[in-house]
C-alpha cells in the first residue's frame, strides 16, 4: 500500500469518528469556537461575547411574530431589468443568482402578522441580497405595506438590514424609493400612525438616510454598523479618522440618533410593550 493510500484511509478513518461538520461555528465577533444549536436558541446570538450574527429575513420574521401568524402581502412583485445594466455581470443574471441565494425574489418581505397577539404590518429587508439594496421592488413593497398599515390602522415594524443604500443597478429609478417611502411614512405619520424602527447590522446609505430613520420609535440591535457612508469610504474620500465606535449602535445611542438598544431575544416584548405603550 502506498504512503498517499495510507493517509486517505486513515483520514476516513478518522472523519468517522470525530464531530459531525456543522455542529459547531465560530463567532465573527470573539472568535469563540461554539456550539451551533447554542447560538440557534439564543435566536443567533452569541453566548460567549453577545455578538448578533446575521439572520435572513424569513427566519427573523419566524422570531418576531407568534407562530404561523404572519401573512406576507405582495410577494407577486419581482424585479425587471429597466437599464439593460452590466459590470462583472448582466444585472439580470446577478438578480437569478441573488435569487436562488437567498430563496427571495427581492431584498424585502412585507406582510402582516401578531407580535405577542398584537397585528402588526411587518417589513424585513436583508442584506445578503445584493446588501440588501433598495431597488424599485422593495421601495414598492414598503410604500404599499404603510398604506396598507395606514388603511387598516395598524402599527408598522421596519427591520432593516441594508449595507447597499439604493441600488446603483436601477440608477434614478432605485434612488427616487427614498423620498417615496419617506412620503408614505409622513402621510402615515399624519394620520396618527405608530412607526417603529428596527435598525439591524448593517443599516447604511440611503435606507440610513431615509426611512430607517424616521420611526416614531428607533430600536438597535448591539454593536450594529449604522450611517450614511462606512469608515473606509470616508477614510478613502476625506483622509479623516473617525472616533472610536462612530456608526455602531451604542455611539448613536450616546449622542440621541437611537432611543434604546435591545439585544434580540428580548426584541418581541419590546415591540409588544411600546405597541401597548403608544395605545396601538
Amino acid at each position: 500500500m502506498s504512503n498517499n493510500q495510507a493517509a486517505r484511509q486513515a483520514s476516513q478513518r478518522t472523519s468517522k469518528r470525530g464531530i459531525p461538520e456543522g455542529l459547531w461555528v465560530r463567532c465573527t465577533g470573539c472568535k469563540a469556537t461554539i456550539f451551533r444549536k447554542e447560538v440557534e436558541r439564543r435566536l443567533g446570538v452569541c453566548p460567549e461575547c453577545n455578538f448578533h450574527f446575521y439572520v435572513p429575513a424569513r427566519q427573523r420574521i419566524a422570531q418576531l411574530v407568534d407562530e404561523g401568524s404572519f401573512e406576507e402581502w405582495f410577494a407577486d412583485l419581482w424585479p425587471t431589468d429597466p437599464l439593460g445594466f452590466v459590470d462583472r455581470k448582466p444585472y439580470v443574471q446577478r438578480l437569478y443568482d441573488e435569487q436562488r441565494k437567498t430563496g427571495l425574489p427581492e431584498a424585502a418581505v412585507v406582510g402582516k402578522g401578531y407580535i405577542r397577539g398584537r397585528p402588526v404590518v411587518l417589513g424585513v429587508t436583508d442584506s445578503a441580497f445584493i446588501m440588501g439594496s433598495m431597488a424599485s421592488v422593495v421601495g414598492e413593497k414598503l410604500t404599499r405595506a404603510i398604506e396598507e398599515a395606514q388603511r387598516q390602522s395598524l402599527p408598522l415594524v421596519i427591520v432593516s438590514g441594508s449595507g447597499g443604500g439604493a441600488r446603483m443597478h436601477e440608477g434614478i429609478l432605485s434612488l427616487m424609493q427614498m423620498a417615496k417611502v419617506s412620503a408614505a411614512l409622513a402621510r402615515f405619520d399624519q394620520a396618527g400612525g405608530l412607526f417603529i424602527s428596527v435598525l439591524t447590522n448593517p443599516t447604511m446609505g440611503g435606507v440610513a438616510a431615509s426611512f430607517a430613520s424616521l420611526g416614531d420609535v428607533i430600536l438597535a440591535e448591539p454593536r450594529a454598523l449604522i450611517g450614511f457612508a462606512g469608515p473606509r469610504t470616508i477614510w478613502a474620500t476625506v483622509r479623516i479618522e473617525l472616533p472610536e465606535g462612530f456608526q455602531t449602535s451604542e455611539f448613536l445611542l450616546k449622542h440621541g440618533f437611537i432611543d434604546r438598544i435591545v439585544e434580540r431575544p428580548r426584541l418581541r416584548t419590546e415591540l409588544a410593550s411600546i405597541i401597548d405603550y403608544c395605545g396601538k
